[in-house]
């Protein structure tokens, strides 16, 4: 059963069609299906309505357009039906009857009509991902491409597309159509249909801010309703009423409510309603949930954390805690002495919480001159001597001012109690170098180096004082014996000015009273060139692409001196054992590098820098500068030789070794992979990559091709990858593997007639053979290894050339048929092949009875095979040749590969003497050994095969 999800009945799919024109070839064709009885009797009327119609029969073709609307759910299944293309056409049946309320037979369907309809999309384009369209039934289903509405529109752009047979077009902000192109066929039903998909949206989506913060800022002194819009409210791709309908807050703290308004475009923005009074300093911020609810059904919900802060506005005033404070001060205090602090309070933040303290106008001008208000922090401090005139008592009056505030009022009463005695006196005398209060010392000093001596003096003369030193350093303060009263300031241990270049002391001495004085003794520490530089790594690694730029930039070399002034002022240079085209500013410590490098020259660079300090002596270290070159991929590959030449015997087994091919690429890493390739002739020959291998895939004859010439390729991994090639010459070595082919006489069955009258010495007839191989495995000698006839010793064969010719002279008992079996032989190596053929001589005046011969020839020939050979004459001369033949080989090979050219020279000489000592022993002695059954087999000595290796 079909599935026809939200067809034409259901609420999710409807069909809407336009009545389409009548076309009279469909009422012929209603016609054309009556009955044959129908027909005759309607024969006039169908004339005369050709007639009539046939003109218009163009023109209404042109009226065939027709318009169809569909609504569709996005996100459906595939195979979900659309509509039927055939049914919302009415061409299915009784469709005529629907169109035309004359009385005809109804039409067939598609599939019925003859020929059948054809429905097919103009053009395919997009129909493919989201339609199919049965050709036959006219039916559109969803395809498996799940049809989403929000990235259709969005794709869509706001027009309708007509580039391809589907478009996706939204019209309207709430619409979104797919648009097809349909063609119905054949011609005689011609109809161009254009299908309207509306996608209707389903609630798929759920709101979503574009933050998942938002936050809020209210001025505290916000009124109740006042309206703050929200920024980055929520959006969701859906439309109507599945898009954002409201928005909500998770608390509102009592304090908040939302509300949201619509524009004109209808996108609702929130707007945060303030609903009660705000404090700052009760409450600086309100931590909620937005939620954003779509309308859909159920609801999808989409959230965010608001954050309302409240913004401080300056609503509060410094305030004091106590509004009078008690202070007590002696008559012998020290000057600048704290005796007492006031502090006011303002919660506001910022610049509304800045605080200043003054005195009031009430305060008189002595007091104030007495003691110092400090108008940030509200210290009092005593700023002159208290002498014996001045008040026992004064009443400081304070105002703590904030910025548009009216000040706030504290009372500082202070009591002055006199000291009727004399305090004790510190009365120092400086052994190291002092200006202005502060000891300076280097410091390189030694321990125990004295500062200064202190005596204690007492006005009274008869307290006893004791004398000691407050504060932290390297110091010591001791009596100094045998005086009495008299102390000693001197170092405890060494100094270091990077470490701390300023101490500050006190030496106290008191009564047993407890009354008790003070004096304060500065250390300014002066430094020295104790600290040489210091690179902040030992071994400084650099890295460079080969083939830089001139002037390139390497590094910043830094190097810190702990010493002050110029001490402590480095500068930089370069080691003796730096190339001279590496550059090093001395003030910014810049190292450059004033040339191009090249990895291939040289990789590695490893020299010193020294940094050097400006002190008295200077003082140096030194670090160390490690380059490296990275490699570019800058050098192709590279053969070892412009040309390759391979010496390889024929009939080579596929596969085997011809030789190496050696290439180069001075490049590092992927930039030196090299792939080697046949360029051509790739379907005979291969190369290994790895090993650079060259291998013939079949075996290869010389007789077919006796040299190949190849192109082999090599290919580096770089990027871009370079690339070189190489000429491959291949020469095939001949291999006797041919016997001599006797190409006359053609058949054994042939004979010649020789006349009675033939003088001696005079040429009968002549073998000629040829042997494919080349050199020594092609020279060929003649030899008659056997004779039948009444004197068929009366024939000679030439060796040489084949030529047979009669040694005798004929006599009466010669008559009749002379039968010699030659021995065609080559001189190849390791074994000579060779070929046997019949000579039929027929000595008689005339041929008058050429059936009698045939019969003649028709029997087996009972031959005795000589036992000897006879002398095969190799004249010198032909022995000349034969080793001069050899010269150009030899020549040719020395010029093709130097580097084999020993070896290819000795084995010419060594076949080519061996050859010589061959005919030689042919010419003294050749035997020729029938075997048993008749066949012929010409055995040679044995010869030890010749190894040709390729260089």
């Amino acid at each position: 059963m079909r599935r026809r999800g939200n067809a034409r009945s259901s609420p999710a799919l409807a069909v809407s069609w336009r009545p389409t024109t009548w076309h009279p070839r469909l009422d012929m064709g209603r016609l054309s299906r009556s009955r044959s009885t129908t027909s005759h009797r309607n024969l006039p009327h169908l004339f005369l309505f050709f007639l009539l119609v046939g003109p218009l029969n163009c023109l209404a073709s042109y009226s065939r357009a027709t318009e169809l609307l569909y609504s569709l759910n996005e996100g459906l299944p595939a195979g979900v039906l659309i509509g039927s293309l055939a049914e919302d056409l009415r061409l299915g049946p009784g469709a005529a009857g629907r169109q035309d309320q004359r009385s005809q037979p109804p039409e067939r369907t598609g599939a019925e009509r003859s020929p059948p309809l054809s429905f097919s999309l103009a053009s395919r384009g997009l129909s493919g991902q989201y339609v199919t369209l049965d050709n036959r039934s006219g039916e559109l289903h969803t395809s498996a491409q799940e049809i989403d509405r929000e990235a259709l529109c969005l794709e869509g752009g706001g027009g309708a597309a007509r580039g391809g047979s589907v478009s996706i077009s939204p019209p309207s902000s709430d619409s979104c159509l797919l648009l097809l192109d349909v063609l119905v066929l054949p011609q005689e039903y011609f109809r161009f249909v254009k299908v309207k998909i509306a996608i209707r949206d389903v609630n798929d989506n759920a709101p979503q801010f574009p933050v998942s913060q938002i936050s809020v800022w209210v001025p505290e002194n916000a009124p109740v309703n006042t309206r703050l819009a929200i920024e980055h409210p929520a959006t969701d791709p859906d439309v109507g009423t599945n898009g954002v309908q409201t928005y909500r807050l998770l608390d509102y703290h009592r304090m908040f409510t939302l509300d949201v308004e619509e524009n004109e475009t209808g996108e609702r923005t929130p707007y945060l309603i303030v609903m009660g009074l705000l404090d700052r300093e009760t409450q600086d911020q309100y931590v909620s949930i937005i939620i954003a609810e779509d309308g859909g059904s159920p609801p999808l919900l989409g959230s965010a954390t608001l954050t309302i802060g409240i913004s401080d506005i300056n609503d509060n005033c410094p305030l004091f805690t106590d509004s009078q404070i008690n202070v007590t001060v002696y008559g012998n205090a020290t000057v600048g002495t704290p005796i007492a602090a006031v502090q006011a309070v303002d919660r506001d933040l910022g610049t509304n919480a800045q605080i200043t303290y003054s005195y009031s106008q009430k305060v008189p001008q002595a007091s104030k001159d007495l003691f110092h208000l400090d108008e940030t922090t509200g210290v009092i401090q005593l700023f002159s001597k208290i002498g014996g005139s001045v008040l026992q008592t004064h009443k400081l009056t304070i105002l703590a001012n904030g910025p548009g505030c009216i000040p706030a009022v504290i009372t500082a009463l202070v009591s002055i109690i006199k000291v009727i005695f004399r305090p004790p006196e510190i009365v120092p005398r400086y052994i190291a170098n002092e200006i202005d209060g502060i000891v300076y010392l280097k410091e390189l000093e030694p321990v125990n180096t004295p500062i200064a001596f202190f005596t204690i003096r007492d006005p009274e003369g008869k307290y006893k004082v004791n004398c000691y030193l407050d504060g932290e350093g390297p110091f010591r303060l001791s009596p100094y014996k045998p005086y009495t009263n008299e102390y000693l300031l001197e170092t405890t241990k060494p100094m270091d000015y990077e470490l701390q270049q300023f101490y500050e002391i006190t030496v106290v001495a008191w009564t047993s009273e407890g009354f008790h004085v003070k004096k304060i003794i500065k250390v300014q520490l002066l430094d020295d060139n104790d600290n040489a530089p210091i690179f902040l790594q030992p071994l400084i690694e650099l890295t460079i692409e080969e083939n830089n730029a001139p002037n390139a930039f390497l590094t910043k070399l830094y190097a810190t001196d702990a010493d002050s002034g110029e001490r402590g002022q480095v500068s930089y240079f370069l080691g003796p054992d730096a190339p001279s085209y590496f550059s090093l500013d001395s003030v910014t410590g810049i190292l450059t590098v004033s040339t191009q490098l090249d990895r291939e020259e040289k990789e590695k660079y490893r020299y010193t820098v020294r940094a050097v300090d400006s002190g008295k002596p200077p003082r140096q270290s030194v670090a160390t500068v490690a380059l490296t070159v990275l490699d570019k991929n800058d050098n192709s590959p590279r053969f070892i030789n412009k040309d390759f030449s391979f010496f390889v015997p024929e009939n080579f087994p596929g596969y085997g070794e011809i030789g190496v091919i050696s290439v180069t690429d001075a490049d590092a890493g992927r930039n030196g992979w090299v792939a080697l390739s046949v360029v051509n002739q790739s379907d005979i020959f291969v190369i290994d990559t790895g090993k650079g291998m060259l291998r013939a895939k079949v075996s290869l004859d010389r007789e077919q091709q006796s040299s190949y010439t190849l192109w082999v390729e090599a290919v580096d991994g770089g990027e871009p990858a370079l690339s070189s090639t190489a000429k491959i010459t291949i020469l095939l070595l001949d291999i006797n593997d041919n016997p001599p082919l006797v190409l006359f006489p053609q058949s054994n069955m042939s004979y010649l007639l020789v006349l009675p009258s033939t003088l001696p010495g005079s040429p009968v007839t002549e073998v000629y053979a040829v042997d494919k191989d080349t050199g020594m495995n092609a020279v060929i000698a003649y030899s008659i290894i056997g004779r039948r006839g009444p004197r068929p010793e009366s024939f000679r064969i030439d060796p040489k050339t084949g030529n047979i010719t009669l040694e005798e002279a004929l006599l009466q008992t010669d008559y009749g048929l002379h039968r010699l079996l030659v021995k065609v032989s080559d001189h190849g190596y390791p074994e000579p092949l060779h070929s046997t053929v019949m000579v039929n001589l027929f000595v008689n005046d005339t041929v008058s009875n050429e059936s009698y011969i045939e019969s003649l020839l028709r029997k087996e020939p009972e031959i005795n095979i000589e036992e000897k050979e006879p002398q095969i004459a190799i004249e010198p001369t032909h022995r000349k040749v034969e080793s001069g033949s050899c010269m150009p080989t030899l020549v040719a090979l020395s010029v093709i590969s130097l580097g084999s050219i020993t070896l290819v020279t000795g084995m010419g000489i060594y076949i080519c003497l061996r050859r010589g000592k061959k005919d030689h022993r042919e010419d003294e002695n050749l035997e020729v050994q029938i075997p048993l059954k008749g066949k012929i087999d010409l055995h040679m000595r044995e010869r030890k095969p010749m190894d040709i290796s390729n260089i």
